[in-house]
């Protein structure tokens, strides 16, 4: 058995949560059409959170089938809003266009996270919060994003709790490690039950 553990995600904000965990990681990025497989998942009628669940999958195995000597974590979120699926904006105006959307409804994060081992999923979580945004001006809207283009540019949803995308929330239910984007404290959990993680 090895205690090597591969983050298949670019995720800066994982790889901090790993880090700030004590977790020892290496990170290689899954390379996959993420936008292909989720239309096909769309089009054959796959919730949000089975889309979140099958996108992590992809890209555990496809780091895993090249490195199956390791523990192989893939990670996906998705944002439900009402069914329908939003993806990280493309642009400026699509960042806007989506928190238009979400302004002054409720809507869903689910972030899952599958683990490979020898080429084979072991494990898999998909953690689930509820969050439900102020009915914010368009002024504030426009300065939002232009002020944190940069940063929510690589988030479903064109936010960030952990920055100044907490003004735009009136309530949140759920675990706040999820809205990060890892259900971080079952995987840890797992990892520790294996005797990967010292507990």
């Amino acid at each position: 058995m090895t205690d090597r553990i591969i983050l298949a995600s670019g995720s800066e904000t994982r790889q901090e949560l790993l880090r700030n965990a004590g977790v020892e990681f290496e990170v290689s990025v899954a390379r996959i059409d993420e936008d292909a497989i989720r239309q096909s998942l769309e089009a054959d009628s796959a919730s949000p959170r089975d889309i979140a669940d099958a996108l992590a999958e992809f890209k555990a195995q496809k780091i895993a089938l090249k490195q199956p000597d390791a523990f192989v974590i893939g990670c996906d979120q998705t944002l439900d809003l009402n069914g329908q699926v939003l993806s990280k904006p493309s642009s400026m105006e699509e960042a806007q266009t989506q928190l238009q959307a979400l302004r002054g409804k409720q809507h869903t994060l689910y972030s899952a996270a599958v683990i490979y081992e020898n080429a084979k999923p072991v494990w898999r979580h998909v953690g689930k919060t509820q969050l439900e945004m102020h009915d914010f001006s368009n002024a504030y809207l426009e300065s939002y994003v232009t002020r944190n283009w940069h940063s929510i540019r690589h988030s479903v949803g064109a936010y960030k709790l952990e920055e100044e995308g907490s003004r735009l929330f009136s309530r949140i239910s759920g675990d706040y490690f999820v809205v990060l984007g890892l259900p971080l404290l079952e995987m840890l959990t797992y990892l520790s039950k294996r005797g990967i993680l010292d507990l």
